[in-house]
């Protein structure tokens, strides 16, 4: 899709739904628009650099910063927030059981991180667990509690299945 300088609208897929996104900057970060076009303020605006993971949605099934990705280029993108989850999902809900949320700013893009992993692998081991959540940062829990929470997680599915 072309856009001249005088176009200012576009469509996003978030969650499965169509959203019309108007007058907004053409050079917008996809956090941006959908923290303040789409007021889904569940993604965190951190370091807007990629580094801290707060950010974090799935963008066609891959986990991305969306503070890097321009908004207007992922018109044709299917786009998962924290939000899109659903309720308390089971990554969620491991995540209070365990007391791996404390001020809460980095648990959207670790529970994104964390889902996104075991959706691909649903038996990890701490390497791959270490490896998946590496690009989120936490000031606070230390991450023992954040990796114990993940391991509650998988063993949960594992009893489900069965």
């Amino acid at each position: 899709m072309t856009y001249t300088s005088d176009e200012k609208h576009f469509e996003l897929t978030v969650n499965g739904s169509k959203h019309q996104v108007k007058d907004s900057f053409l050079g917008a970060s996809l956090l941006s628009v959908l923290r303040d076009h789409i007021g889904m303020t569940g993604s965190k605006g951190a370091c807007e650099e990629g580094e801290c993971g707060s950010c974090s949605v799935l963008l066609d099934g891959n986990l991305v910063c969306s503070c890097l990705v321009l908004a207007a280029s992922v018109t044709q993108s299917s786009i998962v927030t924290i939000e899109g989850l659903g309720g308390a999902t089971d990554v969620q809900q491991a995540f209070v059981e365990c007391g791996a949320i404390q001020c809460g700013f980095c648990s959207p893009g670790l529970v994104m991180a964390a889902t996104n992993l075991l959706d691909r692998n649903p038996d990890p081991d701490v390497d791959d667990v270490r490896e998946a959540l590496a690009g989120n940062l936490c000031r606070c829990t230390g991450y023992g509690r954040i990796l114990d929470a993940v391991q509650v997680a998988v063993d949960g599915r594992k009893r489900n299945k069965l």
